[in-house]
């Protein structure tokens, strides 16, 4: 009584299932919740949202696991990759609010990008970024859904080499307009983390944004860099900032100037320091 027809037709074969898994598991009681699967979709987009807090965190632990697991599948360098999301995370929280205005799953979907954009090396060489796609969106994420993975997916596609474009398959596959804006105006980002690397010594150790304001909004950003080491001159690192900053430029309508610190002293004139 009270079960629907369908469900009738399954319980008892389900009933005997759950049975035989206690007495595997030596586990006398079970406590069921009042929840289900249409519960859980509300309160995981609640928190993708930032709507409501994660307390259990579980979510994220699992999520981060995966993008580990799939880095080491394809022999991704670790030490390598976190420091380039160290750096396009660190980008993404001093632009907030003053070049993009998004928040926790965009922040979160950036991360795992970075973190797997060189897979595509476990290929080849050429084109990596085409392959870092590929095994991005058929890489089975755990604690992403289909459209958050595709998002990944493109932000690591575009992490060199051409940016997005309307014709470009990939890029098309991203069916909600919101998505397609994540991919534009995040991808540049994770351009200048990967250029601030480009030695793979650690050469640089913090960035700091500073904004000059005109108008409505920012038009020349002074991206101010911390050298691991006084007397290094990163030239091969401001090189390569150099070369992947236009796209960065194009997208935010400003111009970005790169400064080691050792080599200017700091003033908040005429520049605002993003916050």
């Amino acid at each position: 009584p009270g079960l629907g027809e369908r469900r009738g037709e399954i319980i008892l074969a389900g009933a005997l299932i759950l049975e035989e898994v206690m007495s595997l598991l030596g586990v006398e009681r079970v406590q069921f919740c009042e929840r289900a699967l249409r519960e859980g979709l509300i309160v995981d987009w609640m928190i993708g949202q930032g709507l409501i807090e994660d307390r259990l965190r579980y979510h994220s632990s699992v999520r981060r696991r995966s993008v580990l697991k799939l880095a080491e599948k394809y022999q991704v360098e670790i030490p390598y990759a976190e420091r380039v999301a160290e750096f396009a995370l660190s980008l993404f929280d001093q632009t907030r609010g003053i070049l993009h205005g998004w928040g926790s799953r965009e922040r979160a979907l950036l991360w795992a990008a970075a973190m797997l954009h060189n897979c595509g090396h476990f290929i080849s060489h050429a084109a990596h970024h085409k392959h870092s796609y590929y095994l991005i969106r058929h890489g089975e994420l755990l604690g992403f859904n289909e459209e958050e993975v595709e998002v990944i997916a493109n932000l690591a596609r575009y992490h060199r080499k051409s940016p997005p474009k309307k014709k470009h398959e990939n890029f098309q596959r991203l069916s909600d307009e919101r998505d397609r804006q994540v991919v534009l105006e995040l991808s540049p980002l994770l351009r200048i983390a990967c250029a601030l690397d480009r030695r793979r010594l650690q050469a640089i150790q913090a960035l700091h944004c500073r904004f000059q304001l005109l108008g409505e909004g920012p038009r020349r950003m002074e991206l101010i860099l911390d050298p691991r080491h006084p007397k290094d001159d990163c030239a091969l690192e401001l090189w390569s900032l150099n070369e992947k900053k236009k796209v960065f430029e194009q997208q935010f309508n400003l111009q970005v100037i790169p400064k080691l610190s050792t080599q200017i002293q700091r003033s908040a004139d005429p520049f605002e320091a993003a916050v």
